[in-house]
């Protein structure tokens, strides 16, 4: 699908026409550039390398220096592919936010809040078994049985135990875009998305 690498600022509200006060996320989308166009004949598919965020020359390595310099354009420190662009276009172009309009539809894709090892009310919603009395202190939280006893003897694969939660990849499919604020390359997209402030964001049509 067609899309911009962005940046997530914050959240904020708009209210409606009709008075409703809706929740959104402010993204600074772009300006994207184009450092690789990847065709049938050479790679094998259709797409387009993009390159968001400014980079300076000495963080580079030697390929990664001659790859923009063979684009044409500043050293970028994020890069992404994209599928599904209509259109010619050529090593060195810009795409903006402008690409998207009020009332589209669009896939985020970000990591994650990382929120470090957890117990398994936090991680999977568990309520906690047994009660505070009957000589028990210390199994309010606990999972209770994870397994069988002499038939199948084993805790299958899957089951749902404490561990390391978040700081994974998430997409959130079907987001409304409700502004677009070309002037400062901005998105208002309606709700929640994955990520801290300042984390880096797919914006997919």
């Amino acid at each position: 699908m067609p899309g911009l690498i962005g940046k997530k600022i914050g959240m904020t509200s708009v209210f409606s026409a009709d008075g409703k006060n809706i929740p959104c996320t402010v993204i600074e989308v772009g300006p994207c550039e184009v450092t690789q166009v990847k065709t049938v004949e050479t790679d094998g598919y259709n797409a387009l390398q993009l390159g968001f965020g400014e980079q300076k020359e000495k963080h580079l390595n030697q390929p990664e220096k001659g790859h923009f310099a063979k684009a044409g354009v500043a050293p970028k420190r994020h890069l992404a592919e994209f599928k599904g662009f209509d259109g010619e276009y050529k090593l060195g172009d810009s795409i903006t936010v402008e690409m998207f309009s009020e009332s589209d539809f669009v896939d985020i894709v970000g990591t994650s809040k990382g929120k470090g090892y957890q117990g398994v009310v936090k991680r999977h919603g568990f309520g906690g078994v047994g009660q505070s009395t009957h000589g028990q202190h210390n199994r309010l939280r606990a999972p209770g049985s994870v397994g069988a006893c002499s038939y199948p003897a084993k805790v299958f694969k899957g089951m749902r135990m404490a561990g390391q939660m978040g700081n994974e990849r998430v997409t959130v499919q079907n987001l409304q875009v409700l502004k677009v604020i070309p002037e400062h390359n901005l998105l208002m997209i309606k709700g929640s998305i994955p990520g801290s402030k300042g984390s880096i964001v797919l914006v997919e049509k």
